[in-house]
């Protein structure tokens, strides 16, 4: 694999570098996560795009972020809006240039904000230049780059199914052979047992290095190669009865050559400053051991791992978060570092999951406080910051093909990937046209202007509590323990570095709470209920309080 070289005196100045700065970034900043289409609109035609982003920032910088993940804007034919990548090396024109995105690392990094790209590396799209010229013989050079088999007496070779629906092997007149697609039928799955194919997919992760790229986030990361000899998955009941659930994925998902392939990357990523990698680890039911196992010993695989363990929870309950974070850093290997987020582009809404009616606010708060409080990094999602909750899309209106699929039992992923709200200006401030997704109903009450002049509304709540988090070294790269566990509907814990202790209390109910606290004297770092900057004891624990105290 071709890359820049290292010695041990560099490796070690950079560690010097970064221990004496105090703060390493992909694990103190907050992260927060971006779906392009739908963030801002610079050029009115309905679609959020890269200028529009880098018009934000100040808007981000203000709010505390310190990273920028931005779903994929690189060339595409968006038949999964993006996931479907026909050139690495550019950027898509519904999105902008190169030069805009170049400009967007050069003015986040004036603000101190790093970028990371979305890297989809299990598929491409079908127009890739690559998956031309390998469908076009069976001896050009590309062959091997893609996975082809003759199938057997004219059916697939196995039955693999497709993460999207239907069979996972689609038959290529041109080649005359079956193609495998994890996916759909327009993202075939690369062939990462090939040499050439890893050394040009490579090259492509150095272009962007080269430009000033932080970071990427891996797209199914444990996708990435399947059983050589192509075994057919088992029946297994599955958590939900579409028929990709009921297979077990022993052969088609997580094979240990993955490791292999992630090892490489991370020595390619290693051979930069500063740079880092989170994977996307997919499973159909929450696994934090197989989130954590792509973290390798904690210093060689990916930096970060998700586990969406939380993602897949709707029951509010201060114990349903606590099993959550003690299984998930129960799995990290030792020095890995643990990522929190409570929403994504594919799941729904973290506000909308947890409800609570009249109290849905207040859960808001709670959830984001123990997502920016805990140890780990967290990753906010664009909206989240004002309560943004999924839409309401009609048949009609739905651009997602999962939902497009499966509609009506399941909604697809647009419900989750609607438009920033910014105001209460016509197209809530997104666009200057009619969005290309409706906008959620709610938007004239929730936005972000509305919420800068409304005392106590969640956006000051977001940027004051990610200000305590900033300041406070404790909060972001302090040890954690448990004080109390969730059994009575609300969390107490500690971070602590050699320097000082703080301790962070989150009532998940209504109820005010009167929780004892040792003697001597407490200070409020921060409130939701109260001004004071002494505390009394004990500890009058109002009902969804966030609070922060120091000893």
């Amino acid at each position: 694999m071709p890359r820049k070289t290292e010695n041990k005196s560099d490796k070690m100045n950079k560690i010097d570098k970064v221990a004496k700065n105090g703060t390493v970034w992909w694990k103190h900043k907050v992260m927060y996560q971006i779906y392009p289409r739908s963030f801002y609109d610079s050029n009115k035609d309905g679609v959020g795009d890269i200028p529009g982003i880098i018009q934000k920032l100040d808007y981000l910088s203000e709010l505390g972020i310190g990273g920028i993940w931005l779903s994929p804007v690189n060339e595409s034919p968006m038949f999964d809006f993006g996931y479907d990548i026909s050139d690495y090396r550019k950027i898509d024109p519904l999105f902008g240039k190169n030069e805009d995105f170049y400009k967007l690392i050069d003015e986040a990094h004036e603000r101190d904000i790093k970028i990371i790209m979305d890297l989809v590396l299990n598929h491409t799209s079908h127009l890739h230049p690559w998956f031309v010229e390998s469908r076009s013989s069976r001896n050009n050079p590309k062959a091997d780059w893609y996975i082809w088999h003759d199938g057997i007496k004219g059916k697939p070779p196995n039955n693999w199914l497709a993460a999207f629906g239907g069979k996972a092997w689609e038959w290529d007149s041109i080649r005359g052979q079956y193609y495998l697609h994890s996916h759909l039928k327009e993202q075939p799955d690369l062939n990462w047992r090939s040499e050439g194919l890893r050394n040009a997919v490579y090259d492509d992760i150095k272009f962007w290095l080269d430009k000033g790229v932080d970071g990427f986030r891996l797209d199914v990361v444990n996708f990435l190669t399947k059983d050589d000899q192509l075994r057919n998955n088992p029946f297994v009941w599955g958590p939900n009865p579409r028929p990709y659930d009921m297979q077990d994925h022993l052969f088609d998902r997580n094979r240990p050559e993955n490791h292999e392939i992630i090892c490489e990357l991370r020595q390619l990523m290693d051979t930069y400053e500063d740079r880092m990698m989170v994977g996307e680890v997919y499973a159909s039911t929450p696994d934090p051991a197989l989130s954590a196992s792509y973290l390798g010993d904690g210093q060689n695989e990916l930096h970060l791992a998700f586990d969406f363990s939380i993602i897949y929870k709707k029951k509010w309950h201060a114990k349903v978060f606590a099993d959550y974070i003690k299984k998930m850093y129960e799995h990290l290997p030792t020095g890995a570092w643990p990522v929190i987020t409570l929403s994504n582009h594919d799941q729904p809404r973290s506000r909308t999951r947890f409800g609570g009616g009249q109290e849905s606010e207040d859960r808001v708060r709670v959830a984001s406080a123990f997502a920016l409080l805990v140890k780990g990094t967290p990753f906010l999602y664009y909206g989240e910051e004002i309560g943004m909750e999924n839409g309401k899309i009609k048949k009609s209106q739905l651009k997602d093909p999962v939902g497009i699929k499966y509609w009506p039992l399941h909604p697809g992923r647009d419900p989750e990937r609607t438009p920033m709200l910014w105001s209460g200006d016509a197209n809530a401030g997104f666009s200057k046209v009619i969005p290309w997704l409706p906008l959620n109903k709610n938007w004239p009450e929730i936005n972000v202007a509305k919420q800068r002049k409304t005392k106590g509304a969640l956006l000051g709540f977001h940027q004051k509590i990610i200000a305590v988090r900033n300041s406070h070294p404790v909060l972001y790269s302090g040890d954690m323990d448990f004080i109390h566990d969730g059994a009575e509907n609300y969390l107490a814990f500690v971070r602590k570095n050699d320097h000082e202790k703080v301790y962070v209390y989150l009532n998940f109910s209504p109820r005010t709470l009167k929780i004892p606290l040792s003697m001597g004297q407490w200070r409020i770092i921060f409130s939701t209920h109260t001004n004071k900057t002494m505390m009394e004891r004990p500890l009058e624990l109002h009902g969804y309080e966030v609070i922060i105290l120091q000893q």
